[in-house]
């Protein structure tokens, strides 16, 4: 993969209906690490999220509150879903509301567009609709009710009864798109991934395509159909095109080229919306479909899929109080192998944070520079000549640059982690054997000393670089201590191993990743 590439990456945008949880800070967190790599590897990257502020569901909520729509969404945009960004490190370039007067104008443009080239038409429609999905359910969706709802058919994902709705609508021509989709999907097979993911899509394409629903003229919280203002437009048919209203779509047309098509990361459980209702779309405005749809598997706690109804959501704000934005981030892009679901415990993210981040990467910075302070007084020492152990740590250097970029080129972004770690590996097991304290005892060993504590300094510069995307609060200390030059995220990645700095080491500001005394609870 070359650099200078176009990257456009983007996260599902999430519903205001209430405060963010982990598994939406997972997908941020996720794009994020993604985006700062490609932008480090000299890539022209763009990374949207924001949030989807129309719907049934907003309105009911709204209402129940005793407020507005737009009041509503403008709150928790304030209060909990920008904040979020900034308590997990996110580094976006846009953020996009469903309710931003640039999306409102593209949905408009594009709804025309389809109505114009004949892929919109108005007819009856029946059938069961579940508020909480915002969605139509197909009878293969619905579950037998228990408990209170027993007798009646009841969301598989919500676990609460469908409403029956009768309206005049209008429709999208999806069932046209049938066969184009499934070419797509065996022509690309890296279109939808993982293949879990994909294959579940293709089954689902391959039992008929029906038209699509795509207005609503029962509430008036939404965007209007351009030629009838007493029909708003079905929330998931226009919050599927933030991704192309944040870039210009029908305005800019210069940004849109530059930009689109995007690598989509979406939650398993709305990738069917991403990778057969969004193409379909597409193909119908006669633009590329996305670049990648990625569905990302779900947090488990306690095995269970984390929901706000059933009160297994953790806010982020609980574990970085305790360990950190930086151990957020690396806790979750290294303990759960991308694509699939994980398990969250506390237990494990305590005991991957002191063995992994405190003992194995913090404590390697910690030695290595404060033995270069005790044994030359700060200076950096110059390399004698190499010995198989020292070369051994260069090669492993290049290896884990390369293997960790190829890795985020699949958006193994778990495999990745786990080649960067192959070099925190080598380097602790590096400093045992050559056991630099024993080579201080002796003038005869002096050369040796400064050989093996300049190859270790340059291993720890290249961990820097490599793992800056995941941890930046913690490499950018690291950098600064090390005398690297300017700021660490500015060093293209691709190139880590041949880092530039000064000559001389600066104290380490504190420990890295400080001991953590107390064990955090979680809150019911």
């Amino acid at each position: 993969m070359s650099s200078g590439e176009s990257f456009y990456i983007a996260t599902p945008i999430f519903y205001v209906n209430d405060v963010p949880h982990i598994g939406h800070a997972y997908t941020e967190v996720a794009a994020d690490v993604l985006a700062r790599w490609h932008r480090q590897r000299g890539d022209d990257t763009w990374l949207l999220t924001g949030t989807d502020e129309h719907g049934q569901k907003i309105l009911r909520t709204a209402v129940a509150n005793n407020t507005t729509p737009q009041a509503w969404a403008d709150e928790l945009v304030e209060s909990a879903w920008k904040p979020l960004l900034e308590t997990i490190n996110i580094k976006n370039d846009d953020f996009i509301r469903t309710t931003d007067e640039r999306h409102e104008n593209g949905v408009r443009i594009f709804l025309q567009k389809l109505y114009d080239d004949g892929f919109i038409y108005q007819g009856e429609f029946e059938g069961h609709y579940c508020v909480g999905c915002e969605e139509y359910k197909q009878p293969s969706d619905l579950v037998a009710g228990t408990g209170e709802y027993e007798g009646q058919q009841v969301c598989a994902i919500h676990s609460k009864p469908v409403e029956v709705l009768k309206e005049t609508n209008y429709f999208f021509r999806m069932s046209d798109f049938e066969q184009r989709l499934l070419d797509l999907y065996e022509q690309n097979p890296q279109f939808v991934q993982p293949e879990s993911v994909r294959n579940e899509v293709i089954q689902f394409v391959k039992q008929g395509l029906r038209d699509l629903s795509i207005s609503r003229s029962s509430f008036d919280w939404g965007i209007q159909i351009p030629w009838d203002d007493k029909h708003v437009v079905y929330v998931w048919f226009e919050a599927l095109l933030n991704y192309v209203t944040a870039i210009g779509y029908g305005v800019d047309d210069e940004q849109f080229q530059r930009r689109w098509p995007a690598v989509q990361l979406v939650g398993k459980d709305i990738a069917r919306f991403h990778a057969v209702i969004w193409p379909a779309m597409l193909m119908a405005a006669g633009l590329p479909v996305s670049d990648r749809v990625f569905g990302h598997g779900w947090l488990l706690v306690g095995g269970e899929k984390m929901s706000k109804s059933k009160l297994t959501g953790i806010a982020p704000q609980q574990i970085t109080d305790t360990f950190g934005a930086d151990a957020f981030r690396y806790y979750f892009m290294s303990a759960i192998n991308f694509g699939q679901d994980g398990s969250f415990s506390w237990e494990d993210l305590a005991a991957r944070y002191q063995a992994e981040l405190a003992n194995g990467f913090g404590n390697l910075a910690s030695r290595v520079i404060a033995m270069v302070n005790r044994y030359y007084d700060g200076e950096i020492p110059t390399a004698g000549e190499l010995s198989q152990a020292d070369l051994a740590i260069k090669t492993v250097e290049r290896a884990a640059t390369d293997a960790a970029d190829q890795a985020i080129a699949d958006l193994a972004i778990h495999d990745a982690l786990a080649e960067i770690w192959q070099l925190v590996d080598a380097l602790n097991g590096y400093i045992t054997e050559q056991e630099p304290w024993v080579l201080a005892k002796s003038d005869e060993t002096r050369e040796r000393l400064g050989t093996v504590l300049h190859t270790a300094l340059r291993g720890l510069g290249t961990l820097a670089v490599l793992l800056s995307p995941v941890i930046p609060d913690a490499t950018q200390k690291l950098w600064t201590a090390l005398g690297g030059d300017g700021d660490v995220q500015d060093v293209v990645i691709t190139e880590a191993p041949d880092w530039t700095g000064g000559d001389r080491v600066s104290a380490l500001e504190g420990t890295l990743f400080p001991r953590i005394e107390h064990e955090p609870v979680a809150a019911p």
